[in-house]
């Protein structure tokens, strides 16, 4: 496996899906209907099921589909795993098995030459703008994983799909190069803020828990190698279902935010410490805002006293520590709408 697994963005597999689906759609006689029909199904399922070509080629479609979970089975007789599909996604695929163009072809509607697939696969990505490192099924595959990595599906849950043997496999879809970190974090970090209003928000995974019958401290991993340390109840960590590895986001609420310039002691006992360069100060009568960027490029913003920023006098591109204690920070687990 590369060390910087090949995936799409979303605007990416938008190009790739809309230029598949308008070369679908511009057949005009009744056999490259059917042909290119054929194809966008198995484009389909490459991009909603992260299923190995092979697999999806050898298919058999009268058996492999479960509309009572709307999902398709795969894998070997001794590994089968099933993947649910997206409604609309399945509706499409059975209204076409089972209307004029599966008649006769029930079984093996599927079964298609690799090599000519992965030529579709290269001319569209070529009209959707895409080089061609990244119009290929492979790459549907890896997509599909990093969405899943993305939106905190367990990396275990993904091996699972995936029809993976190993969490090795499974762990070279987060290897990640610096611009793709930067990327994931952000969109991570988007998504949780439309669902909180803590303007301060890390992406990681757990690594690490200690716990009595009360309390639980939880050390999380930021995609960046940062650590956060969060206390909580163990009431919440029991419903949180957090584990070691456990993907999730910390949000602190920007009050509970403190900072300070490098250099200078402080007392207390602030688990969280994070040097930073100062982006922005807004100042009001009463509060201000200080607005930073850490190392790893997370922004981090904390609301302070007008006299303390007075005091402070910072300006941009000051470097800052700023720091919040593990009672601080709310742990949230992603919810998910498909997998």
């Amino acid at each position: 496996m590369s060390e910087h697994v090949k995936y799409l963005e979303p605007p990416q597999v938008l190009a790739f899906e809309r230029a598949f689906s308008q070369w679908k759609d511009s057949a005009k006689r009744a056999d490259s209907i059917r042909a290119r029909m054929r194809m966008w199904l198995i484009f389909l399922l490459l991009r909603h099921s992260g299923a190995r070509l092979g697999e999806i080629l050898s298919l058999d479609d009268a058996t492999c589909f479960d509309v009572g979970s709307t999902a398709i089975r795969l894998g070997s007789e001794d590994r089968k795993r099933s993947v649910p599909l997206p409604d609309e996604v399945f509706s499409q695929i059975m209204g076409v098995l089972d209307g004029p163009m599966g008649c006769g072809a029930r079984g093996d509607f599927f079964h298609a030459d690799p090599g000519y697939f992965r030529r579709i696969c290269y001319a569209r990505g070529k009209e959707a703008g895409l080089p061609r490192e990244l119009s290929g099924p492979n790459v549907l595959r890896n997509t599909r994983a990093v969405e899943m990595l993305r939106s905190g599906v367990p990396i275990t849950v993904v091996r699972d799909v995936l029809g993976q043997s190993s969490l090795d496999l499974t762990a070279c879809f987060q290897q990640f190069s610096p611009e793709d970190m930067h990327s994931i974090v952000h969109s991570a970090q988007k998504a949780m803020l439309r669902q909180t209003s803590a303007r301060n928000s890390f992406v990681g995974h757990v690594t690490r828990i200690r716990q009595d019958s009360v309390m639980a401290e939880v050390v999380m991993e930021t995609r960046s190698g940062c650590e956060i340390s969060a206390v909580i109840t163990a009431d919440s960590l029991h419903s949180l279902d957090l584990k070691e590895g456990s993907p999730l986001v910390a949000t602190v609420k920007a009050p509970l935010v403190n900072v300070m310039r490098c250099g200078r002691e402080t007392a207390g006992s602030a688990r969280n410490r994070f040097h930073a360069t100062i982006l922005r100060v807004t100042d009001s009568p009463v509060i201000s805002e200080v607005l930073g960027r850490l190392d790893d490029g997370t922004d981090v913003c904390a609301l302070i006293s007008a006299e303390s920023a007075s005091e402070l006098a910072l300006q941009h591109g000051d470097e800052v520590e700023f720091w919040f204690k593990a009672l601080s920070v709310v742990l949230n687990t992603v919810r998910l709408e498909t997998v």
